[in-house]
């Protein structure tokens, strides 16, 4: 077999019992308070596969998303970026990661620049990681802002004159603007409204098939979560509960606390979609 084609089966992201504790300002000082985020997280996110984290707000879904995009440095564990070990990241290795995973974060609205024309917002991952020469960015801006669905016109828009779901688009563009190997969507579609939600989650199902793409999605609505996912994980209290293909997990539930999510919890989808 060629170097290439073992490198294609290596994990793009494997956090091998990653541990995230944090102290609280509760407690007394000898004693403080410790906050255990994430217990013990092993997983792996395949080239090409879409996993489904699910859990409600608090369950360590979006630190471990966190640990994934290297915002977060583990208190104990290995984290592997297409197996090089990348734990105590260097400021080189952050941008080596930037390249290979790149994050759609739950408020457009925070994510973008007020001031910067969606242009600028596209430019300025390509200018930052020296990508292709001036001619070749500008083609770069317009295959993205085409293949989110949004009009050439956009692009001298500033986010403010834009909708939720334009925004949102923008975002993923941009989240795109790398060629990244990997996307972790942390509840992309919670602040949109919900005539926009299946809109946005059909893009990165489309833009996932069309790219390769692996893709890590973070929500607390399962119905959400099946709708996008090849595998689903159930975190709880910081640690994986469940795990498993997504109909296995939405037909088949083995854990209590996925029963409790898939009974008590409507669909943020139209009604259509989450059934």
């Amino acid at each position: 077999m060629s170097e290439k084609n073992t490198a294609a089966q290596d994990p793009i992201i494997f956090l091998d019992d990653v541990r995230v504790t944090f102290t609280t300002r509760t407690g007394s000082l000898l004693h403080p308070n410790k906050v255990h985020a994430v217990q013990g997280v092993t997983l792996k996110l395949m080239p090409g596969e879409t996993i489904g984290i699910v859990g409600e707000s608090g369950c360590g879904k979006s630190t471990t998303a966190n640990i994934m995009i290297g915002l977060q440095q583990p208190t104990s564990g290995k984290v592997y970026f297409k197996g090089e070990d990348v734990t105590k990241r260097t400021a080189d290795e952050r941008k080596k990661i930037g390249r290979v995973v790149s994050v759609v974060f739950q408020d457009p609205a925070t994510a973008l620049n007020p001031r910067m024309t969606v242009h600028d917002q596209l430019l300025d991952p390509l200018l930052v990681h020296k990508i292709g020469t001036p001619d070749q960015r500008e083609a770069n801006i317009r295959e993205l802002v085409n293949l989110v669905g949004l009009p050439p016109s956009a692009l001298q828009a500033l986010p403010g004159q834009l909708s939720g779901g334009q925004r949102q688009r923008v975002a993923i563009a941009r989240a795109l603007a790398l060629g990244p190997d990997a996307i972790i969507a942390d509840e992309p579609t919670s602040a949109l409204d919900v005539s926009v939600r299946a809109q946005i989650l059909n893009l990165l199902t489309d833009l996932k098939r069309e790219l390769g793409l692996a893709m890590v999605f973070i929500s607390h609505d399962i119905q959400t979560v099946r709708y996008i996912s090849d595998r689903i994980v159930v975190m709880n209290h910081g640690q994986i509960v469940e795990q498993g293909p997504a109909q296995q997990v939405f037909k088949n539930p083995q854990d209590s606390y996925t029963k409790l999510l898939l009974g008590a919890a409507p669909s943020l989808l139209h009604p259509k979609l989450g059934q």
